[in-house]
């Protein structure tokens, strides 16, 4: 069965806001393409996998976890151009690079969950495994983009020889500038390169006696740009220097390309899955935006929206009325009326929008515990249907879409119809509308109407597949309250309406005359059921308030008995602490009464305040550690107490932390700063349900927060420097080694800062660096580099004196 949507319909319902919503919340291009291309499903079972993804999502999202896509930018044009046998730049090589290690980087962190994120994992498993080639790429390049020596053998002998020869004609050059006979013939003392040449400025009237050739001249023609004839040879030499450079550059980029090209299928494959979790996750994002839940939907027929909030408007951030909307039993219709502006409408687009959204596999800002069925088809005309082109008046191609949505409709369709029949003569719009009404129903429509009709409302007590619902009016504010009940037909309250937006008073009540008088037994019975359910709400909204009231009463007459049970606990454990360093002091009273005792050579005296001594200190340090046990809630280590939040023992780091997560008999656990690890929760014991006091921290962990703290705020007055360590490509242990060794001959050389170049790959060599910094005592402090200095890729060290 394949879903119909007319992009009327699409239009009417604002559809396409939903999707730009979701596109704003993408972090990757493929991924804003396709939640822009997001498809309305066929089978329930598609819409179920696809709300079981959502939930997974919405899962890592409350755990305050984010999928590692940072970085990745669109490749598909330069992949498929080394496909192609082309050659890609530096920038796009890069940038391909780092999608490869995007890949690993979430692979893993999804790994980690596999348990509860079966899904993800599937799609992460597309994602192609080529983090050597990553690598292989990451050490090609220089933080700043250009291609390193490290790139080739024969790119570092190239570039050595074009070096030398640099450093030769500088020297040159030199010499010729500080030749007194040559300098008057100079505009000025200095030298500059010209089309790759080394060129001196020479004064034009001076041309004939210097030998060179002129590769420039100044706008004025007044200096002339020579290469000295000494130097030509040289410049020669270089040139060639310069293309095998540029040739080797060249060979370079076109082996990375190649290498690229030929894993183009999976990296592109790999890039449909990040856009696929990318969408993903911005569905889980607008989900919590929107506050929105997942209905029931398999097997339902019947309509329960809970606290419908329309979806647009609480997108635009616009303060919403929730409202339940139900369509249940025998009732196929549901009859909204009510004044003017007073949320008609908006019932209307807000269902068939949810409609939209959960054909498309999207949760719905409905509360939980609604259900709403797959409609196989949805059809709507929404506002003013007057077709200028065709000729027709707003009735007429009014009239139309009614025929093209008779003609069109089904068993399983919903049909939205603003207004319907409105625009003509009242008695007349009444007769189309029920029998088109009538129409629809009788193929197994589900549908929707706003209207202000009478013959409509009247519908409902005649008919049972008919169903009122009605908008509100507060007549003492004269405004309406966008609040729908459901079973009950309203006013147009089009005299009160007139009022409120300023027709003259006197025209006002002209009006209320004629309506009295023309007002029938329908019209005045609508008008006292309205006065009754405005009463009966009034006294809900009271009793609503008053339960209120009573759980506020409730939760904090509970926060004043946890806070009495803090504060009994404290005084307690104030006492013992009193208690015990009363002992401390009797013990120090009874030392020296038992000095005074020895002297006297009273041994008796002396045995027995020993033993009262011992006795008394004993029962106040059992007290003392009796309520320490009870305020601190310690517990006897076990994996069956470890929970996520508590504070424990790490037997390994002799200190405490705290457990972030739990998994597979391992715990992720912070100190309290930003590093963290992953331990086998063996090592954890003594859990707490609080973090401990300060004061209990070994000295050495207090001095690492500090570093780390200083390390992380470093001021950007620390420059960056050519003391450098390179340890891009290593392994995490090798690479802090080599540090290690590096920071030793910069403390015995006397150097005040240094910068260590790690690159970016999957951070986790970036991380180990960092952390080892954090912790050196050659360390004053570090920081990422600028933009200039390399970005994120490098660290820039201060050294201290």
């Amino acid at each position: 069965m394949t879903v119909q949507i007319s992009q009327r319909t699409l239009e009417d319902l604002g559809f396409a806001d939903v999707l730009r919503a979701l596109a704003q919340r993408c972090r990757t291009e493929p991924g804003r393409e396709r939640v822009l291309a997001r498809p309305f499903l066929d089978t329930p079972e598609a819409v179920a996998e696809a709300l079981a993804l959502v939930s997974e999502t919405r899962a890592l999202s409350q755990e305050q976890f984010s999928l590692p896509l940072g970085g990745v930018t669109d490749v598909r044009t330069p992949i498929g151009h080394a496909a192609k046998g082309g050659m890609l730049e530096p920038r796009q090589l890069i940038d391909s690079a780092q999608l490869l290690f995007a890949f690993v980087r979430t692979r893993e962190a999804l790994d980690e969950r596999r348990a509860r994120v079966p899904r993800l994992v599937e799609i992460a498993r597309r994602m192609p495994s080529l983090e050597p080639l990553a690598r292989r790429i990451d050490q090609c390049f220089e933080p700043d983009g250009e291609i390193s020596d490290r790139a080739s053998p024969e790119l570092r002998e190239a570039r050595d020889r074009a070096r030398g020869l640099h450093r030769r004609i500088k020297s040159r050059l030199d010499e010729l500038l500080h030749d007194e006979t040559f300098l008057p013939k100079l505009r000025e003392n200095y030298y500059t390169l010209r089309n790759g040449r080394y060129v001196v400025p020479v004064v034009a009237n001076y041309r004939s006696e210097v030998d060179g050739i002129v590769h420039n001249a100044s706008q004025t023609g007044q200096t002339l740009f020579m290469e000295p004839q000494a130097m030509v040879g040289l410049g020669n030499d270089l040139a060639i220097a310069q293309s095998e450079v540029t040739e080797e550059e060249r060979k370079v980029l076109q082996a990375l390309s190649d290498q690229l090209g030929r894993e183009s299928e999976r990296i592109l494959e790999g890039l449909d899955a990040v856009a696929e979790l990318d969408e993903a996750e911005s569905v889980a994002i607008l989900s919590a935006d929107l506050g929105a839940s997942m209905p029931a939907f398999e097997n339902v027929t019947d309509m329960q929206l809970r606290q419908l909030r329309h979806p647009r408007l609480v997108l635009k951030g616009s303060e919403v009325v929730a409202n339940d909307v139900t369509l249940t039993g025998d009732a196929k219709a549901l009859v909204v009326s009510g004044p003017n502006a007073g949320g008609k409408t908006v019932t209307l687009t807000g269902v068939g929008l949810c409609a939209l959204m959960l054909r498309a596999g999207l949760p719905i800002p409905v509360a939980e515990g609604s259900r709403m069925p797959l409609y196989r088809s949805v059809h709507s005309t929404v506002g003013d249907a007057q077709d200028l082109e065709q000729g027709l008046s707003t009735f007429s191609a009014h009239v139309v879409m009614l025929r093209d949505i008779i003609g069109a409709v089904g068993e399983g369709s919903l049909v939205l119809i603003d207004e319907i029949a409105a625009d003509t003569d009242p008695r007349e719009g009444a007769a189309i509308a029920i029998a088109v009404l009538e129409e629809l129903m009788s193929k197994g429509v589900v549908v929707l109407v706003t209207t202000h009709l009478e013959e409509l409302k009247a519908l409902a007590h005649m008919d049972p597949r008919f169903l009122n619902a009605r908008v509100g009016f507060d007549s003492k504010r004269m405004a309406p309250t966008y609040r729908l009940q459901i079973g009950a037909a309203g006013q147009s309250s089009a005299i009160e309406m007139a009022v409120r937006v300023g027709l003259p008073q006197n025209v006002c009540d002209r009006a209320r005359e004629l309506s009295a008088n023309a007002g029938g037994p329908l019209t005045k019975a609508l008008a006292a059921a309205e006065e009754e359910r405005r009463k009966l709400y009034e006294d809900l909204e009271r009793a609503r308030v008053a339960a209120q009231e009573a759980e506020a009463l409730r939760a904090d007459l509970e926060k004043q008995k946890q806070s009495f049970e803090r504060e009994r606990r404290a005084r307690m454990m104030q006492f013992n602490d009193d208690v015990h360093a009363a002992s401390e002091h009797a013990a120090a009273e009874v030392q020296k009464l038992l000095t005074k005792l020895r002297s006297e050579q009273n041994e008796k005296a002396l045995a027995e305040a020993r033993q009262q001594l011992q006795q008394r200190a004993d029962e106040a340090q059992k007290r003392a550690l009796a309520a320490k046990a009870e305020l601190f809630q310690v517990e006897a280590p076990g994996p069956a107490n470890l929970k996520v939040g508590a504070w424990v023992h790490h037997s390994g780091l002799n200190r405490d932390v705290e457990i972030l997560e739990l998994a597979d008999n391992h715990a992720v656990v912070s100190a309290g700063g930003a590093l963290k690890m992953r331990v086998p929760t063996t090592e954890l014991s003594g859990a707490r349900t609080r973090k401990p006091q300060q004061a209990k921290f070994p000295e050495r962990q207090k001095q690492d927060v500090a570093l780390k703290r200083a390390a992380s705020a470093a001021p950007a007055e620390v420059e960056a420097t050519n003391f450098r360590c390179d340890v891009r490509g290593m392994r995490a242990d090798d690479a802090l080694a080599e540090l290690e060794s590096f920071l030793d001959r910069g403390m015995r050389s006397g150097e005040d800062a240094a910068l260590v170049i790690h690159g970016h790959g999957t951070g986790a060599l970036k991380q180990a660096i960092r952390d080892y910094l954090a912790a050196s005592p050659y360390i004053r402090m570090y920081r990422p580099g600028e933009g200039h200095e390399g970005g994120d890729g490098v660290t820039v060290v201060a050294l201290r004196a």
